[in-house]
């Protein structure tokens, strides 16, 4: 590969993933959608609830993420407030071996869920069987769900109190960059409403 084509290959990603963002920003349903969540998630721990988190791959990888910035820090000190990103190994492997892989979300929020606690449940497909049970198990037992998929319409939106909808695309990578921003700016909010002495500029 000839360095033309380097250069061409990645500024198309960077205009692709701009547009795609771009096309997102353009949704006034999607700004309300993260309002929405953001205030569901502020509930839940002002109610003195916990928020879990989960996913697979590169989702589990961003509940990951957002569940530490929340527990440590996003940008100034403050106090940790209660997240918890269902990935612990020994749970993840035990649960798979003994009752299926499609269990291992819902079986720690049966495990640790309360009324009152929030699921942030990550799928780019929304299909994904385990976000999926998660989702249910908490519809059914009082735990407000918070979804952050690709294309609209999907089994997990249907499923959650406020779905934010990155979009569709033919492959996952878009939609994980906008989940990305979408994480942030719910960290921001949250924070916003919890310590605002953190953001007087």
């Amino acid at each position: 590969m000839n360095a033309t084509d380097t250069r061409h290959i990645i500024t198309g990603t960077l205009t692709d993933a701009r547009d795609f963002l771009s096309r997102f920003l353009s949704e006034d349903s999607n700004i309300n959608a993260i309002e929405k969540a953001s205030a569901v998630l502020i509930e839940a721990l002002r109610g003195g609830g916990a928020i879990y988190s989960c996913g697979n791959g590169g989702s589990m990888s961003d509940a990951m993420h957002f569940a530490e910035e929340l527990t440590g820090r996003y940008r100034d000190n403050r106090p940790g407030l209660s997240a918890t990103a269902i990935s612990d190994p020994g749970h993840i492997s035990c649960v798979a071996n003994d009752f299926g892989y499609e269990h291992i979300f819902s079986r720690y929020l049966q495990a640790r869920g309360r009324p009152g606690d929030c699921l942030f449940a990550i799928s780019t497909s929304g299909t994904s069987k385990n976000v999926l049970k998660a989702a249910e198990h908490a519809r059914d037992n009082g735990i407000q769900v918070i979804s952050l998929t690709g294309a609209p319409g999907s089994s997990l939106g249907t499923l959650a109190t406020v779905d934010i909808s990155a979009g569709a695309s033919r492959y996952a990578d878009r939609v994980q960059e906008v989940h990305i921003k979408v994480i942030h700016i719910l960290i921001e909010l949250i924070e916003r409403d919890f310590f605002p002495e953190n953001y007087t500029a």
